[in-house]
């Protein structure tokens, strides 16, 4: 497999296809195959399964996501959400 310093990941594929999808393809294989943080125990080993699934090497937990990210961006948006919601549920139920 060729690897450069310019090409990186996508150096498998040579010249073909065009530079502007193999910089597309760089970008989210790299995304893809970094260290990202595991949820539950927060540390940096979790990794992708397939489509989807995460798995977290170190504690074994399994978690959804995207397919080439961790989280999303309509993830991390309902997730704040979804945290508010329950913050002041729990304020409603302490007056």
């Amino acid at each position: 497999m060729a690897k450069t310093k310019k090409m990186g990941i996508t150096g498998r594929y040579g010249t073909r296809y065009g530079s502007r999808i193999r910089k597309r393809v760089r970008q989210v294989e790299e995304s893809m195959k970094a260290p990202t943080k595991c949820p539950v125990c927060e540390t940096k080993v979790s990794k992708r399964i397939s489509t989807g699934i995460w798995y977290c090497k170190k504690c074994g937990a399994k978690y959804t996501g995207g397919s080439y990210t961790q989280m999303t961006q309509p993830g991390l948006e309902s997730q704040r959400i979804a945290t508010r919601v329950q913050r002041e549920l729990e304020e409603k139920s302490k007056e």
